[in-house]
């Protein structure tokens, strides 16, 4: 690959990176090319993009910044799933997929800037809820109030009802 070639994959590994939420570094050695692409849509589904970057121009990319951390692990093939939108996205395609095949292995995670080992990822990062759970446990927590003034304005009229229907049983 020539050097311009390379300067543009540098520049996108730097955009990537300063766009994520997250980032998930697999190990993909031993997955055949079908699984690999069920891999990749499964992550195209769930909002994630793949890719398998060469170590040393992600070295590059991330020199001098705050993730330079990520720089230990960058050995063998590598493979990057940026997540932009829903921080658990990508760990949650990988944990899934680990479910039914074994090869695939979490190398690291990382979540604004701080870097999780893989057992983090899997145990912590993959079980956190969604963008869309959150949301609705939020509308859940600010309807909750108002449901519970309805139901108490309801209820004596409901008492009532309830009384008059006893009374009605009770002369029958």
């Amino acid at each position: 690959m020539e050097r311009a070639g390379k300067e543009r994959i540098v520049e996108m590994v730097k955009e990537r990176m300063a766009r994520m939420t997250s980032l998930v570094l697999t190990d993909f050695r031993g997955l055949t090319v079908a699984e690999v692409t069920a891999l990749r849509d499964e992550f195209r589904k769930n909002g994630v993009e793949y890719k398998v970057v060469k170590n040393t121009l992600v070295k590059l990319a991330i020199k001098g910044t705050a993730i330079e951390a990520l720089t230990k692990h960058l050995v063998g093939p590598t493979g990057f799933a940026w997540s932009y939108e829903d921080p658990s996205a990508a760990a949650k395609v990988v944990k899934a997929f680990k479910k039914t095949n074994d090869k695939l292995q979490i190398k690291c995670g990382l979540i604004e800037s701080q870097l999780l080992p893989a057992k983090a990822v899997e145990d912590v990062l993959a079980t956190m809820p969604g963008k869309n759970e959150i949301r609705a446990m939020l509308l859940a927590t600010l309807q909750a109030p108002a449901v519970d003034l309805v139901r108490l304005l309801q209820a004596p009229a409901q008492n009532f009802a309830y009384l008059m229907q006893a009374k009605a049983d009770k002369k029958d």
